[in-house]
């Protein structure tokens, strides 16, 4: 319509709705910068949905949310209103009766007022003498009544909502006889007995107050032990004479008959089924207004609710998941969008396990196969961009290849991992169909048609990265680069040059073989030692296998070796370092000496003993002593990788 006026602007009412979903892959990247920077995965995921994935909303946020709902809850009034009401309807009883005794000129009216004038202070004493006091004013008398009426009243609406007719037309028979049913159907329910049919008798009688409608018997104890706890929790919230005071006029308003006793009997019966609420903690409430009863249990109850929110989001507790938060109490408390980002953080929980990101083995949580290619590939991208523009052979377009080009081909065989030619094995298929008196389109190719490129094999590398996981290392800084470091150098390996063979070698105390995952997963320990000797038995084992190999060894480290190996296998740790820990990995440097293979080694830090003993190493096997910063170790141990590889063949 021609005279309708439209204003756009930025959205402003909660979450953006057209912003895309997480990014899962930013996610996993995310989760990887924390596992390589030296946390378990278990703890990298739970913090990703504590804080959300980058600048979205977690459990953090929402756990706030609810805090602060719940400090206002706080704020909402006195819980001793119930008392304070009573006394004000008391005070307005009595006033009223004194002006009526006033205009009498009786001795009984004077008799009356020396009776009004020794009432106690307390407010249930008072009530309670005055049960059979002859009211002079049917207005004073109507207003006393109600003091116990409404309480009454208020404590049974309390525990049971759809019971406000019934109070209101006093028939406090029916209530009794419902309660009896109740507790007669608990008591069974707590033997183990088959409950089912009796549950639905219940219901069929009583059902009208019950309007939250439970559908079987566990969902009607948890509603009303929710109450009950709240009632309990108000108790516990009043001082000694306040909580007195409370008690004495709820006796008297529940009266001597059945009903206040079959009330107790509901309580404990609610309290042995749900032991695990909160029947005990008191709160320390504050406010301008003073809160009857029925509003007092409420606001405790709503904030028994946010506790129990607020434990959920906490995820503290073991074995937690994000199918432990009750959504529908999460938009209850704290709105629709909340829900939605509570969804939202299950969605992408559920995607980073249904992508295979992540994945369940005997050891709990891990990062799969493919997250760990993904991790190794960012990682190499990351230093590719300083190493790229000085050495060309960085170009990865090739990956897989086996050898360079030499411009001729021949026939297929079967096996063959060379690359096909495909202008030479298309020619091949139109000729033959030519020479059969065919058409030549459609091509078909057969079998026979197939050509590969002839190469000439590239000489292969035996790679040995060996890498200090002593915990100096990590509480240095230098863990996640030590880590991103090795995948980098594990995924260049198989895709640049898969004919090398890389093996990772952590040390500590002893040393050990370790697979892309398990350098992802593992974790610093305080376990002292700096077993160099051991890594480099290692190193040589694993380059002793592949003799045609060029073997290149990497070392990676920021300490003196402290540790060797004994005959017996043993590892001794010793600091300053032992002499016979020192000869015993000089030993096996100069075996890798003899076989040719040359140590680089990567110092970081500037430790003088460690510097002392690379320059002995590099002046024994010839190699080659680096010092970078650890931001910078990457790019130092990718570009020696390539150097050394290529080391016979340059000479």
């Amino acid at each position: 319509m021609s005279g309708n006026v439209f204003r756009y602007g930025a959205w402003r009412d909660g979450p953006d709705p057209l912003a895309p979903p997480y990014d899962v892959r930013a996610a996993v990247d995310e989760m990887g910068e924390r596992v390589l920077a030296g946390d378990s995965l278990r703890d990298a995921l739970r913090d990703l949905i504590r804080r959300g994935p980058r600048d979205g909303r977690g459990l953090d946020s929402l756990r706030e949310r609810a805090r602060r709902l719940r400090r206002d809850a706080l704020r909402r009034g006195n819980l001793d209103g119930a008392v304070t009401r009573a006394r004000q309807m008391l005070d307005q009883a009595l006033a009223t009766e004194r002006d009526s005794l006033a205009a009498r000129d009786d001795d009984g009216a004077r008799f009356n007022e020396a009776v009004l004038d020794n009432l106690p202070r307390s407010v249930s004493q008072a009530v309670s003498d005055l049960s059979d006091y002859d009211w002079s004013s049917a207005e004073a008398r109507e207003i006393y009544q109600q003091i116990l009426s409404g309480l009454r009243e208020e404590v049974v609406s309390q525990r049971f909502a759809g019971m406000k007719q019934a109070l209101q037309q006093g028939d406090m028979t029916e209530i009794s006889d419902m309660l009896r049913d109740l507790n007669d159907l608990l008591a069974r329910h707590a033997r183990g007995e088959d409950t089912g049919d009796a549950f639905r008798d219940f219901m069929d009688r009583h059902g009208r107050f019950f309007p939250d409608n439970p559908q079987n018997v566990d969902e009607l104890i948890d509603s009303l032990a929710r109450q009950a706890a709240a009632a309990e929790r108000l108790m516990r919230s009043l001082s000694p004479q306040q909580r007195e005071e409370l008690e004495q006029l709820m006796a008297q308003a529940l009266g001597d008959g059945p009903l206040r006793d079959r009330m107790a009997e509901l309580t404990d019966n609610l309290r042995a089924l749900r032991p695990g609420l909160n029947w005990g903690r008191g709160e320390r409430m504050r406010g301008p207004a003073d809160l009857g009863y029925g509003d007092a249990t409420a606001a405790l109850g709503e904030i028994a609710d946010l506790d129990e929110l607020i434990d959920q989001l906490g995820q503290e507790h073991p074995g937690a998941t994000l199918d432990d938060v009750d959504v529908e109490a999460v938009e209850r408390q704290l709105g629709r969008s909340a829900a939605d980002d509570l969804r939202r953080l299950r969605e992408l929980e559920r995607e980073l396990r249904r992508q295979g990101w992540v994945q369940r083995d005997a050891d709990g949580l891990t990062l799969s196969p493919k997250a760990l290619r993904r991790l190794g590939r960012t990682a190499l991208s990351a230093i590719f961009r300083d190493v790229a523009g000085k050495r060309g052979q960085h170009d990865m377009r090739d990956a897989g290849a086996a050898g360079d080009l030499i411009g001729s081909s021949r026939r297929w065989e079967f096996g063959d991992d060379q690359p096909l030619d495909v202008v030479r094995t298309i020619g091949n298929a139109v000729r033959r169909r030519a020479a059969g008196g065919a058409a030549t389109l459609p091509v078909r190719l057969e079998p026979d048609d197939f050509e590969v490129a002839e190469t000439e094999r590239r000489a292969s590398a035996a790679v040995a990265l060996c890498v200090d996981l002593s915990y100096s290392m990590y509480a240095d800084g230098r863990w996640g680069p030590m880590k991103q470091t090795a995948l980098a150098l594990s995924h260049l390996v198989a895709t640049k040059y898969p004919q090398d063979a890389l093996q990772i070698i952590g040390f500590g105390r002893y040393a050990q073989t370790l697979s892309q995952g398990e350098l992802a997963a593992i974790e610093p320990t305080i376990e002292k030692g700096t077993n160099l000797q051991h890594a480099l038995k290692l190193a040589a084992r694993h380059v002793r296998r592949h003799p045609g190999a060029e073997p290149v060894i990497l070392v990676v480290t920021d300490g003196e070796p402290t540790s060797h190996l004994e005959p017996d296998g043993e590892a001794v740790f010793w600091w300053p370092p032992l002499p016979e820990t020192v000869q015993a990995t000089i030993h096996e440097v100069d075996l890798l000496t003899r076989f040719g293979a040359t140590l680089n080694v990567f110092m970081l830090g500037e430790d003088p003993g460690l510097r002392r003993f690379v320059s002995a190493v590099a002046h024994r096997n010839g190699g080659r002593v680096f010092s970078p910063d650890p931001a910078d170790l990457g790019r130092y141990v990718i570009d020696d990788y390539v150097r050394a590889r290529r080391g016979r063949n340059t000479h």
